[in-house]
């Protein structure tokens, strides 16, 4: 009978093994990222595909989304007597926390779950092998142009979802709360400052990175064949998802010591 320390062990073991290995890949990425030639082809193509399975679902989501910041922060303000502030903090919510969440979100389970599937499917048909044998670097080839694809995307659609869930805000505030069209939108430079803007794309480039080393790993990882492959997608979402929410609180934090609130 296996004694209970060595049936928790072997899981903590695998799952550190894990994690070094991911960021073993990480350092590969961005060594390999430099060396020539680039594959532009590669990664155009790649940022195209990861754009068109990303962009409408991440609109259709961003607008429940920027409804939620805007009503529930107008019902507090409104409460709290400060209802001239309600755009400012509608749009601070959103550039900083829901739109980075949102593009994680969709990057991960829209872009992250095609690149573990497409890399999946390529390690099962010995592909990768293939490459190997024949000199050509997997890593350089294949997953440098996937995960550069996923940091510009998740850039611009970042600035995508910060619209939209701008604009969804102020249609609910104005039409549902009864708020002034100019009053929402003077009071963006009472408490909105640029850093804001800012940390809300570091987050995104961040969120893309991760979500592609992650996505990345687990294709070239399967286990067990074409159902393998599917185990693989499904963990490379879930664990990319804890990752990211992980960083957002990291990020957040970072931010609130380092960029002081405005007129503090």
């Amino acid at each position: 009978m296996t004694p209970p320390l060595t049936r928790l062990r072997t899981p903590v073991e695998s799952g550190l093994a894990q994690v070094g290995n991911i960021f073993a890949l990480l350092l590969d990425v961005v060594r390999k990222t430099f060396r020539r030639p680039f594959q532009w082809r590669e990664f155009i193509e790649q940022s195209w595909f990861i754009a068109s399975v990303s962009i409408l679902p991440a609109a259709l989501v961003a607008i429940p989304f920027g409804a939620v910041v805007a009503l529930q922060t107008g019902s507090l303000i409104k409460q709290l007597g400060a209802e001239a502030f309600t755009g400012a903090t509608s749009v601070l919510a959103t550039v900083q926390q829901a739109a980075p969440v949102v593009t994680a979100l969709i990057i991960a389970g829209a872009a992250g779950s095609a690149v573990a599937a497409d890399l999946g499917s390529r390690t099962i048909r010995e592909e990768i092998d293939a490459m190997e044998v024949l000199g050509i670097d997997p890593i350089q080839r294949l997953v440098v142009p996937r995960v550069l694809g996923m940091m510009l995307v998740a850039l611009l659609l970042n600035g995508l979802v910060s619209v939209v869930g701008i604009c969804g805000g102020y249609f609910f505030n104005v039409g549902l709360q009864g708020g002034t069209p100019g009053a929402y939108l003077a009071s963006f430079s009472a408490l909105a400052q640029l850093p804001d803007l800012w940390i809300g794309e570091i987050k995104a480039l961040i969120f893309g990175l991760v979500a592609g080393v992650i996505a990345s790993y687990k294709g070239l990882h399967p286990k067990g064949g074409p159902k393998g492959v599917g185990d693989a997608v499904n963990q490379s979402v879930v664990i990319t998802f804890l990752v990211l929410f992980f960083l957002n609180l990291i990020l957040t934090l970072i931010y609130l010591q380092v960029v002081p609130a405005k007129g503090a």
